[in-house]
């Protein structure tokens, strides 16, 4: 007989109402003495808390029931943010599927991997979606996306036309439609700035603008542009943050192409009157030359010249009438006669350059249906068309046909626009075009990719601090082959920094020290020849 756990009595007794043991000296309830075991048969009872091969069952849901169930509902709600379709909707979810084999997940990296696999799917049907906008959709860093996407790619083999470049053209073109920026801006404003984007952004990538960059902020640059050509006031901060593309990234990249059409129109009768200051004002012009270019250059190959519409009289109005297109006041009007004083022919044609190239050499006779080439203009028709020009200037501005349009500052006229349409937009550049076609276009202008021409200034920049440097040891090691013009330069050199010398000099001296060869230094990795020639020598 068992003892009472508290005073060790044997006087034990079990009550007839609750079944307990209790101990008559000191009345305390034995704990745990009224187990029974279950021990039955086949049919008997079983356990009531544990049940062989039944875990979770009932009311609770399989593990892997509910890992599946979370994981599409992050699907869904990625593909949602992103406003993908149903039908897309559905190819990530079999894409998901496939590559964790039905598995799924509900770690931190699940949703990446529903990001790199809406990117995936949207890119092989070429329709455009941004890496960086996915990334702030499911708020994690791009090159870590960068890094899973590589990795489905890689799983699923994709390789040249299974996986086509960035559609940057397209874009453009989505940004432009439902960007809030723009919601306010009428149908047929929005073609046409639509149409305008898509000729600018490819002949930025004609001029490199993109090789080797982030598409996005080019995108930015273009519709900021476009839209000041158009009267719509956004604000290019705003416009970067739409388009998911870099601030400063997209400023530099609107900088350089108001430079690269600057460049173009040096080849107008007042080139050497534009500047990236007055170039948007100027841009009408330098577009519609840029895409009479390019039909030019189309009729070249076989295409009839009637196609550009082009008139000798109207191309002679626009260029005398470029004061009241960027700003220039009613009485420097006079002053557009500079371009056409009586000179010689050659300085004539010299001035016009390739603006009238097609104008002057070709023009079609209706009449006749035949074409007169090598259409001479003496400088007395120029002197009677310009007076013409000035007298229908006096009537429209006394009909109320030119509105005065005011700047900001304080009364001062901007300038004037005309009711004429300036864009066209008949050129193939206003539709996409493959790469090839695109560099067979002749548009002004033949650009070089601005990292080319930064790296080449950096070699050559590179290779001035070498033979500063063989200078500097030569006059150390042998004075008395000391020269004058060596002083002369050290002294030029004083003047950029203490001494003339640089963090950058003191690395190549060493590495010439130490009997780098020349051509190693000028391609500028200096760490790399730092560990092999002098902290491992």
């Amino acid at each position: 007989m068992s003892s009472c756990k508290n005073c060790c009595s044997k006087s034990l007794f079990r009550d007839d109402v609750s079944g307990n043991l209790i101990c008559s000296s000191c009345g305390i309830v034995q704990e745990f003495d009224n187990y029974e075991a279950q021990i039955c048969g086949i049919n008997g009872p079983q356990g009531t808390f544990v049940r062989v091969g039944t875990s979770g069952s009932g009311g609770v849901l399989n593990y892997k029931d509910k890992k599946i169930f979370e994981a599409q509902k992050i699907i869904e709600d990625v593909t949602f943010r992103l406003g993908l379709s149903p039908s897309k909707s559905n190819d990530v979810r079999l894409l998901v599927s496939t590559i964790t084999k039905g598995e799924y997940g509900l770690g931190d990296w699940f949703p990446i991997l529903v990001g790199a696999c809406a990117y995936v799917s949207m890119r092989k049907d070429n329709i455009p979606l941004p890496m960086s906008e996915v990334a702030s959709t499911i708020e994690c860093d791009v090159h870590e996306l960068g890094r899973m996407v590589l990795r489905v790619v890689d799983f699923l083999d994709l390789k040249g036309p299974e996986f086509p470049v960035f559609n940057i053209v397209g874009s453009l073109e989505r940004v432009t439609r439902n960007s809030p920026s723009f919601s306010r801006v009428e149908a047929d404003t929005m073609e046409r700035m639509i149409k305008q984007g898509i000729f600018l952004l490819q002949c930025a990538m004609k001029w490199f603008l993109t090789t080797g960059r982030q598409p996005l902020p080019m995108v930015a640059a273009v519709l900021v542009l476009v839209s000041e050509l158009n009267e719509v006031k956004v604000s290019i901060d705003n416009v970067a943050m739409e388009v998911h593309a870099n601030v400063s990234t997209s400023k530099k990249r609107y900088k350089e192409l108001l430079q690269a059409l600057v460049e173009v129109g040096k080849k107008l009768p007042w080139g050497k009157d534009i500047t990236t200051k007055n170039i948007v004002k100027n841009a009408p012009f330098v577009i519609q030359y840029m895409e009479l270019k390019s039909m030019a250059n189309a009729g070249a190959k076989g295409k009839n010249l009637e196609n550009v519409g082009i008139d000798l009289q109207d191309a002679v109005n626009e260029c005398l009438r470029k004061d009241f297109e960027y700003g220039g006041e009613v009485n420097n009007l006079e002053d557009d006669s500079q371009y056409f004083e009586l000179q010689s022919n050659s300085r004539f044609d010299e001035s016009i350059g390739d603006y009238f190239e097609l104008r002057s050499n070709s023009r079609f006779d209706e009449s006749t249906g035949d074409y007169r080439n090598k259409l001479s203009i003496s400088h007395e028709c120029l002197s009677l068309i310009y007076n013409k020009f000035l007298n229908e200037m006096d009537h429209l501005r006394s009909s109320g046909g030119i509105v005065e349009v005011y700047g900001r500052k304080q009364g001062r006229k901007a300038g004037f626009h005309f009711g004429t349409e300036w864009w066209e937009g008949k050129s193939e550049l206003s539709k996409k075009l493959l790469l090839q076609q695109l560099l067979e276009t002749d548009v002004g202008l033949n650009g070089i990719p601005p990292s080319f021409v930064s790296s080449c200034n950096a070699y050559k920049t590179r290779k001035e601090k070498i033979n500063a440097a063989n200078m500097r040891i030569r006059r150390i090691m042998v004075p008395s082959n000391a020269t004058s013009g060596n002083s002369s330069t050290v002294k030029k050199r004083k003047r950029k920094g203490a001494n003339g010398i640089e963090w950058e000099d003191i690395i190549i001296e060493t590495l010439l020290l130490h009997g780098v060869k020349e051509e190693e230094i000028e391609k500028g990795h200096y760490n790399v020849l730092l560990d092999l020639h002098v902290f491992n020598s």
